[in-house]
């Protein structure tokens, strides 16, 4: 497992585009964070992989990736004769990107093929590692997706080398474009910093890497500093990020560099550009080197050299054992790097050459190595583990398969694979709940329109518990019902007062009916919003409610909303504008311009405003929002960071306020076109259709078990 950064050249190509909208209005609101990923860019949207994956011949689509893994090329040798080491470091880096702080990041998608990914620095040459791979995918085509195979790759690989693991969970979709939506970091060079604060805990959210184009910490220490006990800050920090403790931290390091080698044969200004930098003659490869061959034992990569262990390609205790044996000298690689080898090492720890010579190198580590035996809490699991291969084993695969399927969601979204029946805390377990018969739920029905609660309070409610979902590592939700829990009880943008009010009487409600509090709330919601239009909303029940003990409050308060402008709700001025909140919230949600549109006109017409500005109309679920936010017999005048006072042309009369995320829907053109359409007196009924569906998408965008 390799980490490191490597030489970064410019791109040689700066296309002329001419002047493009972004750049005559550089803050106009971009919405196409909601337009990614439709069936335009997809060559096989025809085809349900969820389906095609369960066709997949598991068993010999492993067996083949074991003869590939020895299948020596000459265009890029393996090293030791096995590319498992090699595939480690593809799958950990494709994994590696997840971040708790938005969800997004992670193995799911396969984006390691587009950029920035596929030619950040920390990714250096594993475009060659890709196209190992490709006569799997060329053979197993649609059953394969590249996002799968980029995971499964590492996973056989450890097996392969008599490694743990707790197998693989398959049916990741793969992208076919780029990610616009993910925030990777402000600098605008490669291993670039200006992310801290005043320490180096206070790292700019939701990111998780130190530098730009880094998975997690530069491999040297801090900005290249080979200082072990400030590395181990920065390891703790962002390893925490990605949702990893300090044991977990400690073996899937561990567990990791027992295999493989770093590299840095030579002079790190002889290698050549990345591949989205890369001539046209390239065909997609990067990183080409002039140091000698470049490849094999010239092979030039994160600019540290050497291998970890002395058996690079067999799962053992090398790694504890001889950072442990030795004391370590502090040294430069040939390409420049700040590396650690053992004093007076002996002959027994030497390591072959990768080419299979008879010649003899040190192992290494790097300073974030190092960091584990000097931080003294890792310095205590790292002797544990030494004590206890065994442990150490068992904690590595669960980690390292927490690692493979973080983003991945609940354990009820797993369908294909060689998995483990096994659910952990971070699978965010709910029961399954009851379904209730049409006569049950017609029950229920009337005990909420007889509870005395108002449409708003049943409709703010059932949104807060739903919309805590985020598509991006696929947790929140209504299911579980843990908006009653701790933390999310007490989230200032759920109205605590109100929401205790509100389920108390649900309680009630699903105790003297035989259901779950989950259940309750979402039906909860659809009798608001039929009382509201006078339409029917069909509910899915099936529910079930989590406990206090199956939800680590540590980790869903990271679900917590800083602003939630369909709720009108901001909980202070911040260096992004709220309605850019709103779109980072509606793209967590997988909503479109139009539903994020249909929504925050429909619950503000209910009366939905943490704030109470955009409440303007009778509390029914009808198109007059849209037609007061249009009209001109008003003139909005800012009052504050996030408010607005609109005063009558005529009387001069203040007749209203308003917010940034109500405004916008005038102000910004592309929403303004959806306004207008919602406007029209014949599309009324449209709207509340359409409204009803965007509605239960979020309702049930948490049910993995019905998709």
């Amino acid at each position: 497992m390799e980490t490191g950064k490597c030489p970064f050249h410019g791109s040689t190509t700066t296309p002329n585009l001419g002047t493009q909208n972004k750049d005559w209005w550089p803050n106009q609101l971009n919405l196409d964070i909601l337009r990614q990923h439709d069936s335009k860019s997809n060559p096989i949207s025809d085809i349900d992989y969820a389906e095609e994956v369960k066709k997949l011949p598991l068993d010999e689509v492993k067996e083949d990736l074991k003869k590939v893994m020895k299948d020596s090329k000459e265009w890029w040798p393996a090293d030791y004769g096995h590319y498992g080491p090699f595939f480690i470091r593809m799958t950990w880096h494709a994994a590696g990107t997840y971040r708790t702080g938005d969800g997004r990041g992670g193995a799911g998608t396969g984006a390691q093929r587009f950029a920035p990914l596929n030619s950040w620095p920390d990714n250096g040459n594993l475009d060659k590692a890709r196209r190992l791979l490709w006569p799997i995918k060329e053979k197993y085509g649609n059953k394969l997706s590249w996002a799968d195979l980029l995971v499964l790759a590492g996973n056989v690989a450890i097996e392969d080398m008599g490694g743990p693991t707790h197998g693989v969970v398959l049916g990741r979709e793969d992208i076919w474009h780029p990610e616009k939506d993910i925030y990777w970091g402000a600098e605008d060079e490669w291993l670039g910093d200006n992310r801290y604060g005043d320490t180096r805990q206070s790292l700019e959210n939701p990111l998780a890497a130190v530098q730009m184009g880094l998975i997690y910490v530069n491999p040297e220490g801090p900005n290249g500093n080979p200082d072990p006990a400030l590395s181990a800050q920065d390891v703790r920090e962002t390893f925490k990020r990605m949702a990893m403790n300090d044991e977990e931290t400690v073996a899937l390091t561990a567990g990791g560099h027992t295999f493989g080698k770093a590299h840095g044969a030579g002079d790190a200004g002889l290698v050549g550009t990345e591949p989205e930098g890369a001539p046209m003659e390239a065909v997609g490869f990067g990183w080409q080197s002039t140091f000698k061959s470049g490849k094999g034992v010239h092979a030039i990569t994160s600019g540290i050299e050497g291998p970890w262990t002395t058996n690079p390609v067999q799962w053992d205790m090398g790694y504890l054992e001889l950072l442990f044996k030795y004391e370590w000298e502090c040294k430069k690689s040939p390409a420049g790097a700040w590396q650690w080898h053992p004093i007076n090492c002996a002959e027994e720890d030497m390591v072959p050459q990768v080419d299979g010579s008879d010649q003899k190198v040190l192992p290494m580590m790097t300073t974030a190595d190092m960091s584990l035996k000097t931080d003294p809490e890792y310095r205590k699991i790292c002797e544990r583990f030494l004590n206890n291969p065994d442990e150490f084993g068992q904690t590595f695969a669960r980690a390292w398969f927490k690692l493979l399927h973080r983003d991945m969601g609940p354990k009820t979204n797993y369908k294909v694979g060689d998995f483990k029946d096994v659910e952990y805390l971070w699978h965010d377990p709910s029961p399954i709940g009851k379904i209730l018969t049409e006569q049950e739920e017609k029950q229920v029905r009337e005990a909420l329109k007889n509870s005395g609660l108002s449409v708003a309070e049943m409709v703010e409610t059932a949104w807060a518990s739903a919309s805590s979902f985020r598509a991006s590592d696929k947790r929140g939700g209504a299911n579980g019902a843990r908006i009653r829990l701790e933390p999310q009880k007490n989230w200032e943008a759920n109205k605590p007062q109100q929401l205790s009010k509100v389920l108390a009487v649900y309680t009630d409600i699903a105790h003297n009916h035989n259901t779950s509090i989950a259940d309750v709330i979402v039906i909860g919601g659809a009798v608001g919003v039929e009382l509201a239009s006078g339409a029917r909303v069909a509910v899915t029940t099936g529910r079930g409610d989590a406990t206090q003990e199956n939800t680590d409050i540590e980790s869903f308060e990271l679900l917590k909303p800083k602003a939630c402008g369909f709720r009108n709700y901001c909980e202070k001025e911040f260096a992004v504008s709220p309605e850019e909140m709103l779109l980072d919230k509606a793209q967590l949600l997988d909503l479109s311009p139009k539903e994020l549109t249909v929504l925050v006109g429909g619950l503000r017409a209910m009366g939905i405003s943490h704030s109470g500005d955009g409440v303007w109309t009778e509390g029914k679920l009808n198109n007059q929002w849209f037609k007061t936010l249009l009209s001109m017999d008003v003139s909005w005048t800012p009052t504050g960071y996030n408010s607005y006072q609109a005063t009558d042309k005529l009387s001069g009369q203040k007749v209203r306020t308003a917010s940034r995320t109500d405004l916008v829907f005038g102000s910004n053109s592309e929403l303004r076109a959806l306004a207008e359409v919602y406007a029209q007196n014949d599309n009324n009924d449209k709207f509340v259709s359409d409204f009803i569906h965007a509605w239960n998408k979020i309702m049930n965008a948490d049910r993995f078990d019905l998709k």
